[in-house]
This record gives structure tokens, C-alpha cells and sequence, in this order.
């Protein structure tokens, strides 16, 4: 889910077969937020030089990508990889948002196809 002004954009994709069942919720987050991500530049939402707050209901997410704390999970560390990656290649500067979970507009999606 991306907003931007009054506007606000929701995609849903099932995940890949090769990760059906087999990762984690924190690690689907992780993949969610690199999809968003990657979709947002492709259609336009997303621009070279942008500034991105990325709302997260999780503690771990928010402190792995703030304070560059190194996760046990090779899963994640190699989801961070990849988002850093766009971020550097986009010249986007992310600012990540600690939410509460009742607060996450974007659960009634993952609610909703489940």
C-alpha cells in the first residue's frame, strides 16, 4: 500500500510457490516490503531522488534497517540487501516509521486473502 497525498494505491500478490509454507510472517513482511518497493518505482510512484517513510509494525524490521543491526535470519539479511540495493540505486532516502499493529493499513489486505 503506498500513499502519496490524498492518494492511495493497494496491490496484492500471492507469494511464490518456492516460499509457500516455507518462510516466516516477519520474513513475509520483509518480501512485501521489497515487492512494494519495487513495484512503486515501476509504476511511477516512486521516483529517483525520492524520500520514502516506510511504516512498519515490526521492532525488528525497524531496528534492522535503522541502526544497520546484522539479523540471524540469512532470509532477511538478503531481503535488506536487495531494498538497500534499490535505495542506493534510486538515490531514494528511506525513513522507516515504527507502527502499532492495529495501525498497519496494509494488514487488512494480508487478512483478507488469507
Amino acid at each position: 500500500m503506498i500513499t502519496t497525498g490524498d492518494t492511495t494505491k493497494e496491490q496484492f500478490r500471492e507469494h511464490a510457490d518456492i516460499y509457500l509454507d516455507k518462510i516466516t510472517d516477519i520474513q513475509s513482511k520483509y518480501i512485501a516490503l521489497h515487492v512494494g518497493i519495487f513495484w512503486g518505482i515501476g509504476v511511477f510512484i516512486i521516483k529517483n531522488h525520492d524520500t520514502v517513510r516506510i511504516m512498519i509494525d515490526s521492532d525488528e524490521m525497524v531496528s534492522h534497517f535503522t541502526q544497520d543491526e546484522k539479523s540471524t535470519d540469512s532470509f532477511a539479511e538478503q531481503r535488506k540487501g536487495f531494498i538497500n540495493q534499490l535505495a542506493y540505486q534510486r538515490d531514494l532516502k528511506f525513513i522507516f516509521e515504527k507502527i502499532e499493529a492495529e495501525d498497519n493499513r496494509a494488514t487488512k489486505l494480508l487478512r483478507s486473502k488469507k
